[in-house]
């Protein structure tokens, strides 16, 4: 039971070893999709504010403490290797003063909230996510302080966490087949990933989880699966490399 549950807490953040360490190591951030530490900050910000409305195992809690911490880890690394790869790059914030673009080099000057949705999430500054972070979960936090009486609410609240959790996957499968490539991804990551859900999976069967974990835990696999499948046929039929001029900087990647 100990074990299980160490495994629960510490097992989700295990995949993402191996992509920070190739991230670093090639100074490369264009083959992971940032929009995976999006899905998990949602997710896991969510499944935290359902455990106040309705308290389930205190390993998932923990884990998904643990997870927000390791995407803000992997944000904070791969925003670091996108400005260094792209010195002629403009600025995007999630918050500025004006709404020009400043250099990569230069830090805005925040007086109001300044959005811009055609370069969300794609900021050049690790402090801009961690302020959308932590705007949502105020929001969020704010409504479910209201809404925490209702059991709609709650029970839903529940199921989009668990349902956002589940499309972990679908940002890198889509960028995957967007590049017919898979050059840049970690394998090893998506082994883990699906090893990792199929154990989760029997974990919330045997423990009696709320039924949303258990059938979002089995989408959250049949994904995974895609994904494999998806580096199975790309390295069967690689897709022939064309000549073409520099793409501007900002368009490279997801």
């Amino acid at each position: 039971s100990w074990g299980a549950a160490a495994a629960m807490v510490f097992g989700g953040v295990v995949p993402y070893v191996p992509q920070y360490r190739d991230i670093r190591r090639t100074q490369n951030a264009d083959g992971f999709s940032t929009y995976v530490c999006l899905v998990l900050l949602v997710a896991n910000i969510l499944r935290i504010l359902f455990w106040f409305g309705r308290r389930f195992e205190s390993p998932l809690l923990w884990q998904s403490a643990i997870m927000i911490l390791t995407m803000l880890l992997m944000l904070k690394l791969c925003t670091e290797v996108r400005v260094a790869n792209e010195l002629n790059a403009r600025r995007r914030s999630f918050a500025a003063a004006d709404s020009k673009d400043e250099e990569v080099k230069v830090a805005p000057r925040r007086s109001f909230l300044d959005f811009d949705p055609h370069h969300f999430w794609q900021w050049s500054g690790f402090s801009d996510y961690v302020q959308c972070v932590l705007a949502f979960t105020g929001v969020a936090g704010y409504i479910t302080y209201l809404s925490i009486d209702s059991t709609l609410f709650v029970e839903t609240l529940g199921f989009l966490a668990v349902l956002t959790e589940a499309m972990l996957g679908v940002p890198q499968l889509y960028r995957n087949h967007r590049h017919q490539s898979t050059e840049g991804m970690s394998i090893k990551m998506v082994l883990m990933w699906t090893s990792g859900d199929a154990f989760k999976t029997a974990y919330f069967l045997l423990k009696g989880a709320p039924l949303q974990f258990s059938v979002c835990g089995l989408l959250q696999v049949l994904v995974d699966l895609a994904i494999l499948g998806q580096a199975y046929a790309f390295a069967r039929h690689p897709q022939k490399p064309a000549l073409h001029a520099v793409h501007p900087a900002g368009t490279k990647a997801l």
